[in-house]
């Protein structure tokens, strides 16, 4: 037979029905039926991982952005670890200028022979500008300081070469601090007998105001040609004391040129401050003075645009830049 047959019976007394079905037709319809079953089976399947992988994805996603600010954060941090190690290579390289020590020159002044130059004034800022106590950038020997920055949104980006490259930091870092503690404590040792030395050294500013010329080339405000800055301008309120910046004896005070009012204070080993334009001087000639007390006003006598102070150091007859020997 090429059919099935179906009978249906209503009941006693109706005339049955009956329905053939070809078998081809059934097979069809098995078949369809399988694979349809199939495919639910398989679609289900999909949306199941769909599901799996989206809640996946997205705890991924959070741990990425996760790693991304920590990646930040670490880069942050390698920072601010990059730049104390080139304040302590900065102020080591002041100790051993101010001590007399081997390691680091001053900069500047071997081409100065004057004990200040011909014009010290410089225009006043505007009023509630700070003094830019910022020392000029060190060449670390260690190097320290130095290199591109870590920014997190920089061109390396996240990522493996992101922890490859801060991990290379980290290492660099590790080896400047090795070498650092050790430049540090062969310092301390050195300085074992250098305590009179320091304490008669200039290491802090000599009054409050705004920093308005450095030491070094610089256009005259009265000529208007390049020249050599033999010191610093700090520009201040007329009367604004000035303090001596380390322990010394005075060893002038009167009339110098274009400096006006000046005061010269000796602190020994070869080293000696100069305060010019100034107001009022509080010592005499001969007077020994300790770090901290005052010994003069600023003023505007002199060649002068303003009242400031105009602050020299020099150390066996030149002139060094004062900034070296600041430490505050």
């Amino acid at each position: 037979m090429d059919s099935y047959t179906l009978i249906f019976v209503r009941d006693a007394h109706a005339r049955p029905v009956q329905l053939a079905v070809p078998k081809h037709r059934v097979r069809q319809a098995a078949i369809a039926a399988a694979v349809l079953m199939l495919v639910s089976l398989v679609a289900v399947w999909d949306y199941w991982r769909l599901r799996s992988d989206n809640a996946e994805l997205a705890a991924l996603r959070i741990e990425a952005m996760e790693q991304r600010e920590q990646i930040a954060l670490f880069a942050n941090r390698i920072e601010q670890v990059d730049g104390q190690l080139a304040r302590v290579a900065d102020l080591e390289r002041k100790v051993r200028i101010i001590a007399n020590l081997p390691g680091a020159a001053g900069v500047g002044g071997e081409e100065l022979v004057e004990l200040a130059p011909e014009t010290a004034g410089e225009v006043m800022p505007p009023a509630g500008v700070p003094v830019d106590r910022t020392a000029p950038p060190s060449s670390a020997p260690d190097g320290r300081g130095g290199g591109t920055p870590l920014s997190s949104d920089g061109p390396l980006g996240a990522g493996v070469e992101r922890l490859e490259l801060l991990d290379g930091r980290v290492v660099d870092l590790n080896e400047g601090a090795q070498s650092r503690a050790g430049s540090l404590e062969t310092l301390l040792d050195q300085l074992e007998d250098k305590r009179q030395r320091l304490a008669s050294m200039p290491s802090v500013w000599p009054a409050r105001g705004w920093l308005t010329s450095r030491f070094g080339p610089r256009v005259s405000p009265f000529t208007g040609r390049r020249q050599l800055h033999g010191g610093i301008d700090i520009a201040s309120a007329d009367g604004t004391p000035i303090s001596a910046p380390a322990r010394g004896r005075v060893s002038f005070v009167g009339k110098k040129g274009p400096l006006g009012n000046a005061l010269v204070l000796d602190h020994g080993f070869g080293v000696k401050t100069v305060y010019g334009h100034t107001k009022r001087i509080h010592v005499h000639t001969g007077d020994t003075v300790e770090r901290g007390q005052q010994i003069a006003e600023v003023g505007n006598t002199g060649r002068s645009t303003g009242p400031h102070l105009h602050y020299v150091v020099e150390v066996n007859g030149k002139a060094r830049n004062p900034l070296d020997y600041i430490f505050d």
